[in-house]
């Protein structure tokens, strides 16, 4: 999908998407690209949708299995959550279950959170990684 700028919405997140994280925005953003996928705004290859949450194909996967996990409440970061957030963070662990066993990931999978600007997180609407197909490395970008 083309944009005004010339560009295609995939290149645009690829773009988003680095190996270095950035600085937090001073509050939750409700136009970034993962709200806007929430919305239907930008196009994605769902895996699961439910009332609280969306999962997706990574469009720049880094392993055969690549999936996001995002929450539909406006959380921009895992350090803004709350024990108000409890309930919807344990659905998105059981959720990540569900997807990995579904997605055939028996053998085992990871599931990562990036956190500011040294935990790498690119878009800031908290998402989790869920990681897999293939034998996993240890340490994680350490």
């Amino acid at each position: 999908t083309q944009s005004t700028w010339g560009f295609s919405v995939i290149s645009f997140h690829f773009l988003l998407m680095t190996e270095h994280g950035q600085d937090g925005p001073a509050q939750y953003d409700p136009n970034n690209i993962f709200a806007k996928i929430i919305k239907g705004q930008i196009p994605s290859t769902k895996v699961f949708e439910d009332d609280q949450c969306l999962a997706f194909r990574d469009v720049s996967p880094q392993a055969p299995v690549h999936i996001l996990i995002v929450p539909k409440a406006e959380i921009a970061q895992l350090r803004h959550a709350t024990a108000a957030h409890e309930q919807i963070l344990g659905h998105l662990l059981v959720v990540a279950g569900q997807v990995a066993l579904a997605e055939g990931l028996q053998e085992g999978y990871r599931v990562v959170i990036n956190d500011g600007k040294f935990g790498c997180q690119s878009v800031f609407h908290l998402h989790i990684h869920l990681v897999g197909g293939k034998q996993l490395t240890w340490p994680p970008g350490c």
